[in-house]
């Protein structure tokens, strides 16, 4: 028995599976572990929604153990001028912004230059002795009066990556010029520290951390607040920041706050659908269509700011799949992204959805009512204007789909029936 342990070793060793540090195309679906007739039954559904103006467009990736095995554009950049979708087409990714904006805090972690339960204040001074709304005129919040008391406590840097702050997005004093923040983007001159210095007297909507277990979930301009923290932290412009420590070395060449003159013309059109009845119309919102590609370009919102390419994110999903490691480039530690995805909200919940939330991720339950086939430990995020992405450790699979519409009244089928085209055809 002596004499077979270190042969067991070395066997063991010889048939371990490598992470895939890129991407390779399976040759066949059956290569990658997918079933080549129950595939053509996604193609069927996302050509019907682009035949039945439902979406303008849809680009998909699925990679299994690193293998793809759908790598598809669906439909029109730009409906009026019918022009294709590329596969490598730019979208606006708003809060899917959230996860680059976390890996490249973590990368900070690592470093030792702050612990998850520092108060935000000791390294964001503005946010020292947080309030919380008690009452306001509902006749006049802009300018009638209004109550606070003192927060219970602090806010923790936890608690900004968990949505477990109190601090919202839609806030009933968010048009006051005190409170008044941009959520999104901005054409506008705007800079971070100043947005978020004045975020910071905001006051919250519940205590942060909310009870003894940490139950609550808030979700908001938490991630925002972080890109500040990544600047006071490195030294750096936040941009330059998540350049150096995840984008360049993961090879995520076409993620950007603002695109360069040179890729302007890949960025898809904007467009709405508020109701099934409606047809697709191109968005009103001038800043929400251009924000990428004209202004100022001063702002950096790591919370809803970044446009990327499906393939580009993928590679970050990858990362995190594979532990940390990705291009041969290691950006977090293996237990660094399993400490991300434990559970950080106590008894709360993700909206109605039955799953919790880590550090940068909606956690897949038993119970969810939001995963669907997709396994229990699997994490998901998506953005506003229609895109998502779910990585499952437990099949080793990633699969994302973008489209750019909003408000989308189909928002919720796109990506849930997406999700069930792919793992129906998994074998």
């Amino acid at each position: 028995m002596r004499l077979l342990l270190p042969f067991l070793f070395v066997a063991s060793s010889l048939f371990a599976q490598p992470h895939p540090q890129a991407f390779t195309v399976a040759k066949t679906p059956a290569e990658g572990g997918f079933s080549a007739e129950r595939l053509k039954r996604l193609d069927t559904w996302l050509q019907g929604l682009i035949d039945q103006d439902i979406a303008p467009n849809a680009v998909t990736f699925v990679a299994h153990k690193g293998k793809i095995v759908h790598y598809k554009a669906f439909g029109y950049s730009n409906l009026a001028k019918k022009t294709p979708l590329k596969r490598d087409d730019i979208y606006r990714i708003a809060s899917q912004s959230k996860a680059i904006t976390t890996a490249t805090l973590m990368t900070l972690y690592e470093e030792e230059k702050f612990l998850l339960d520092d108060p935000i204040s000791k390294y964001i001074p503005a946010f020292k002795n947080p309030t919380v709304l008690v009452k306001y005129d509902k006749k006049d919040p802009v300018g009638g009066s209004y109550d606070t008391r003192p927060a219970k406590s602090e806010i923790t840097i936890r608690q900004l990556l968990s949505h477990n702050a109190g601090i919202p997005y839609e806030h009933p004093l968010d048009q006051r010029p005190e409170f008044n923040v941009p959520f999104f983007n901005s054409t506008a001159p705007d800079k971070l520290e100043n947005v978020i210095n004045k975020l910071a007297k905001r006051p919250l909507l519940r205590d942060p951390g909310s009870d003894s277990t940490g139950a609550g979930f808030t979700y908001g301009l938490n991630i925002d607040i972080l890109g500040r923290l990544i600047e006071v932290l490195s030294g750096k412009s936040f941009d330059v920041a998540m350049r150096e420590r995840v984008l360049e070395p993961l090879g995520m060449t076409d993620t950007y706050f603002y695109l360069p003159d040179s890729k302007a013309n890949r960025l898809v059109e904007l467009y709405s659908k508020s109701s099934m009845d409606k047809p697709l119309t191109l968005h009103t919102n001038e800043a929400y269509r251009n924000f990428a590609t004209s202004g100022a370009k001063t702002l950096f919102l790591g919370g809803a700011g970044l446009v990327s390419t499906v393939e580009d994110y993928a590679k970050l999903c990858q990362m995190f799949l594979n532990g940390g490691i990705f291009n041969n480039k290691r950006i977090l530690a293996r237990k660094t992204v399993d400490m991300m995805l434990r559970n950080q909200i106590g008894t709360a919940e993700v909206w109605d959805r039955k799953d919790k939330f880590g550090l940068g991720f909606q956690l897949i339950t038993e119970g969810s009512h939001y995963g669907d086939q997709a396994s229990p430990g699997s994490y998901t995020w998506g953005g506003m204007y229609c895109s998502e992405f779910t990585i499952d450790p437990k099949e080793e699979l990633i699969l994302l789909i973008f489209t750019n519409v909003q408000p989308y009244a189909y928002y919720s089928d796109f990506v849930k029936k997406f999700r069930i085209g792919v793992y129906q055809a998994l074998d």
